[in-house]
């Protein structure tokens, strides 16, 4: 079943990038008192995701920042070796937590897992965004057409994040 608005997140490990390795973070820790615009996306370095979705979020950091956000983090399917190198890659380290769901425990918990073994991807976290407020869904936007990042985009989460506000 898909995590819905109003529910509380599962509580499971997944890994954190940084540049100095690995960090095993327990998700009710990582969300607990916090405000967090939490990004799905299929895989690290795959076209959509690096040129269109993550960007969007790294360029309206400071926005989301001033309206209240704590934190902006990228999860995928991917171990943390790729999701560090990624973060390198787009100059997102000081702006985005980069998560690593290797195995896809947390995604399968949240119901975003999509088989993509048809393209040679195998299970891999569908596209979304979601404000998480003190480790409750309070947006969540799926997106519903591949290659696109439109509804699940920063602009989408801005307006939204802004109407909370008011």
């Amino acid at each position: 079943m898909t995590i819905s608005i109003g529910d509380r997140l599962p509580d499971t490990t997944i890994k954190k990038a940084s540049p100095k390795g690995a960090e095993d973070i327990a998700t009710g820790d990582f969300f607990a008192g916090r405000r967090i615009v939490l990004i799905g996306v299929p895989g690290a370095f795959t076209p959509t995701c690096s040129n269109d979705h993550v960007p969007g979020f790294i360029e309206n950091y400071d926005a989301l920042r001033t309206r209240g956000i704590d934190a902006v983090a990228v999860l995928s399917v991917n171990d943390h070796h790729v999701m560090a190198a990624w973060a390198r890659f787009l100059g997102a380290e000081d702006r985005l937590v980069f998560l690593a769901d290797g195995n896809g425990s947390f995604t399968r918990a949240l119901g975003l897992d999509i088989d993509l073994s048809k393209a040679g991807l195998g299970t891999r976290c569908r596209r979304f965004s979601m404000l998480v407020d003190n480790g409750i869904v309070r947006e969540l936007n799926i997106e519903e057409k591949p290659g696109q990042a439109v509804t699940s985009g920063a602009a989408r989460i801005l307006e939204q994040v802004e109407f909370q506000e008011s």
